[in-house]
């Protein structure tokens, strides 16, 4: 019975010591297989520095494919030529409003007194022979602009303003230039002031005093020619 007992301990033992090699085993690949390797990646946008935007500029960019970085340049727009160091900031409400019925960049629109006065007679209505803000007519209103904003006298009648006016082309018109209307050069019917992007200001017999298009049908037809009046 003992040499019985000490084969059963012996055997018992042998299965012990392989069974806890066995777990030693799994246990260490499970904690090899739960080893997880994380990779920080710093993905940080790229910013140009050293470019300033303003306005009246375009920023454009060229890319060279055999090299990462971009050249950037940056371009002068100014519509106008002749206006120069413009700040849109700094533009008076008349140039804002005037400019989106004028079709016009606001740049253009530096006459404020031009703008005021037009702001003031705005919807005047026309009267033949009138020149009050009760109603006025073509060459009154013309008169009275030209006097009050150019300092420039004309004759009462949309033909004397004719008569006395250098004739000019359509394309040479600029702002305070007369712009006259009728069935020919001898029989002028209706005047207005040019301001520019081929509008005008003038007293209408329909709608008083307004803006109006020289590329409208109406106008068009009657079409005349340009003035200028100098001092």
């Amino acid at each position: 019975m003992k040499k019985f007992d000490f084969y059963i301990f012996s055997v018992v033992t042998i299965l012990a010591f392989a069974s806890c090699k066995t777990t030693r085993t799994v246990t260490n690949k499970t904690k090899t297989t739960s080893k997880t390797t994380v990779k920080k990646t710093t993905n940080k946008p790229t910013f140009i520095d050293g470019i300033e935007v303003t306005p009246g500029t375009t920023v454009t960019s060229k890319h060279n494919t055999n090299n990462s970085k971009s050249k950037v340049e940056v371009k002068k727009t100014n519509p106008d030529p002749n206006v120069k160091n413009w700040n849109i900031e700094k533009a008076n409400w008349l140039q804002l409003k005037y400019a989106i019925m004028l079709d016009a960049t606001v740049e253009r629109l530096t006459n404020i007194p031009l703008l005021e006065k037009m702001e003031e007679w705005w919807g005047t209505k026309y009267c033949l022979g009138g020149n009050t803000k009760g109603c006025i007519d073509c060459s009154g209103f013309t008169l009275m602009m030209m006097q009050s904003v150019y300092n420039i006298l004309l004759p009462r009648t949309a033909q004397q303003q004719y008569d006395q006016s250098e004739r000019i082309d359509v394309d040479e018109l600029k702002e305070g230039d007369l712009v006259f209307f009728g069935s020919s050069k001898r029989h002028i019917t209706h005047v207005g002031i040019y301001v520019t992007n081929n509008k005008f200001f003038n007293a209408s017999t329909s709608s008083g005093v307004i803006i109006n298009d020289l590329n409208e049908t109406y106008w068009k037809n009657k079409f005349i020619g340009g003035g200028r009046v100098v001092k």
